[in-house]
């Protein structure tokens, strides 16, 4: 079972560092990562010890925990001795390799939710899982440090398989010319889809990738079952290796050993939004035509809270500046909070509060005044008549927005998510 221990001493873990490029022939021999199978596709749980199983640490980590060593490319296989073809028994007849994909930052909960539950000898603790979350999701962007790819479950749902590396610079040697080096994090499939050949994709996308970057040395730490899958990919053990964990400095009250500033790192970044609702004398909402997003082309009048900010000034400042339209006096009703997780688009999660306007006049509506650079249209329309003009979110917002505004009573509404794609 996941995460039962024994009072037997576990095998310690090897490292698998890869050799030069030059004891080995060309990248074009590797053959496609289909024909392997993935290290969770041998049969029952494989819990070996990672580097925080050496005394000082808080929790145990299981292959792919960070360690040091490493050669360079393990795109080809070891002297003498070749990859041979191998598919989990069945695999090839009964099922298609999905095409893996470039992980993405809104892929990051997923990520840490395998990770922890397939190569910890533990799971991690809602508060690690949830910094994990977070660091990941911040790396996984263009200019971040890690790399993953990953298949999707088939049947939707979350994801069947990932394989995660973390990029780190080093000295740029004859066998790192471009001073780049990777250790290998994580390589996991869900039980439900192994024996499909699911992680063996992954982690060949990703060896290609990191290789178009320009990294020729690679490190990993595991060990019992996985350790021929790896071999075939072109790692080795390495008897050399040395390495030392030290606990990390912990102050008083502290549980975590993380000063405030690491601490802010690890939770949830997000953007906040202010807007004003505002119908006609009818009850027809009003709403601005964007020029700049054609994902959200119309939009209730409204803006990004700036630094030091609170909602209700974001309302008021992005309504003058957006219509001419000054509103004055207390915070008016709160009619909907508002929320997204991130995705491709943006990477953050964002937090938003709607307040109610009122009713405008003809005149006052004739009189709205934009700003070109922002939104070209006004546009009064009855609530159902919107459905044909926004995207479903969008739309499902808006009469969130607009049934509180009838009802009295504030709006709830937490899937106003950024696309995955």
């Amino acid at each position: 079972m996941r995460g039962e221990t024994t009072g037997e001493r576990r095998e310690q873990p090897t490292a698998l560092p890869a050799r030069a490029p030059s004891d080995f022939p060309a990248p074009s021999d590797f053959p496609a990562p289909s024909d392997f199978p993935a290290p969770s596709d041998f049969p029952g749980p494989s819990v070996s010890p990672g580097p925080s199983d050496f005394p000082g640490r808080p929790e145990r980590v299981q292959p792919g925990a960070v360690a040091p060593g490493g050669g360079a490319s393990p795109r080809t296989p070891r002297p003498g001795r070749g990859v041979g073809r191998c598919v989990p028994a069945g695999a090839a007849r009964r099922f298609a390799v999905p095409e893996p994909r470039p992980a993405v930052p809104a892929d990051a909960a997923e990520i840490a939710r395998l990770k922890s539950a397939h190569t910890c000898s533990e799971p991690l603790s809602p508060e690690r899982l949830t910094a994990t979350r977070t660091l990941l999701a911040a790396r996984l962007t263009a200019a971040g440090s890690a790399v993953a790819y990953v298949v999707d479950a088939p049947a939707g749902g979350g994801l069947a398989s990932c394989a995660l590396a973390l990029v780190h610079p080093v000295f740029p040697s004859r066998d790192s010319p471009e001073g780049l080096a990777a250790h290998v994090d994580a390589v996991a499939t869900d039980p439900a889809h192994r024996n499909r050949g699911y992680a063996s994709a992954a982690l060949g996308a990703l060896l290609r990738h990191l290789e178009g970057l320009g990294v020729t040395e690679y490190a990993l730490h595991t060990g019992g079952e996985p350790v021929p899958f790896y071999e075939r990919f072109g790692f080795f053990r390495d008897s050399a290796l040395l390495r030392m964990t030290r606990a990390p400095a912990r102050r008083p009250g502290d549980a975590a050993g993380l000063s405030t500033a690491q601490f802010a790192e690890t939770v949830m970044h997000a953007t906040g939004f202010a807007g004003l609702y505002f119908t006609d004398e009818d009850g027809r909402p009003l709403q601005l035509h964007a020029v700049y997003s054609s994902s959200h082309p119309w939009q209730v009048p409204g803006g990004t809270m700036d630094p030091g900010e609170r909602p209700w000034g974001t309302a008021v400042r992005e309504c003058r500046e957006e219509t001419g339209i000054v509103v004055g006096g207390p915070p008016r009703r709160l009619l909907a909070a508002v929320y997204g997780l991130p995705g491709a688009q943006w990477p953050y999660s964002t937090f938003g509060c709607v307040f109610d306007g009122g009713r405008l006049t003809r005149r006052q509506i004739e009189a709205i005044v934009l700003d070109p650079a922002e939104h070209d249209e006004v546009r009064v329309r009855p609530l159902e008549e919107w459905r044909d003009h926004m995207p479903d979110g969008d739309y499902r917002r808006l009469v969130a927005i607009d049934g509180a505004r009838r009802s009295g009573e504030t709006a709830y509404f937490d899937t106003w998510d950024w696309e995955a794609e």
